[in-house]
């Protein structure tokens, strides 16, 4: 079912990702692509789609140059389903447009990305999801003092993604919604 291929894609993401954390843990940041790849595998996904959970953030956090090396390697369509999981690209100085305008436009981006773009997109804020509502049952409501965001802005942000899959029935959509309603009932209890 996978070719070597897959494998040439998750040694990419491990250089790109060389030496980067989970925020605010000691969790090597490759264990959430891999985490992403492997909801997708579980939501049916192709190899390139799989190849592209794995490279889902390489441009993201590794900067442009990678769009043209996932490209070569990958081919089109694994690129175009990358650079649609892109919320933003670090600038010359490594600062990315603010928070709120990269996830509204995200948001708008969703509503009519391709469904390849979506179920990776989809198993990519899946896994995000699961690891805040971890970090909530162990660590209660200071979890969202990591992010760039408010508390309100995340839970805003994770029920605009909910609606968005659910109505364009994205393969995780009942999942995403279980999750983000636990976390909106775990922020909500102080838990």
């Amino acid at each position: 079912m996978f070719t070597d291929r897959l494998a040439q894609a998750l040694s990419l993401a491990i250089k790109a990702h060389n030496g980067q954390i989970r925020k605010e843990t000691t969790i090597p940041y490759i264990s959430h692509p891999m985490g992403v790849a492997s909801l997708a595998i579980e939501h049916g996904a192709d190899e390139d789609q799989v190849m592209a959970a794995l490279l889902h953030d390489v441009i993201e956090d590794g900067g442009r140059a990678y769009a043209c090396e996932i490209e070569r390697q990958f081919g089109d369509r694994v690129a175009a389903i990358v650079k649609g999981c892109t919320d933003g690209v670090p600038d010359q100085d490594g600062q990315k447009a603010p928070w709120e305008e990269r996830k509204t436009a995200y948001l708008e981006h969703l509503s009519d990305a391709s469904a390849d773009v979506l179920l990776v997109s989809g198993c990519d804020k899946l896994h995000n999801a699961r690891a805040i509502v971890k970090d909530l049952l162990n660590l209660g409501p200071k979890v969202f003092d990591r992010f760039s965001c408010t508390q309100e802005q995340t839970l805003w942000y994770y029920e605009s993604l909910a609606k968005i899959f659910e109505a364009r029935k994205a393969a995780v959509a009942k999942e995403f919604r279980a999750t983000v309603d636990e976390m909106k009932n775990l922020a909500q209890s102080g838990t």
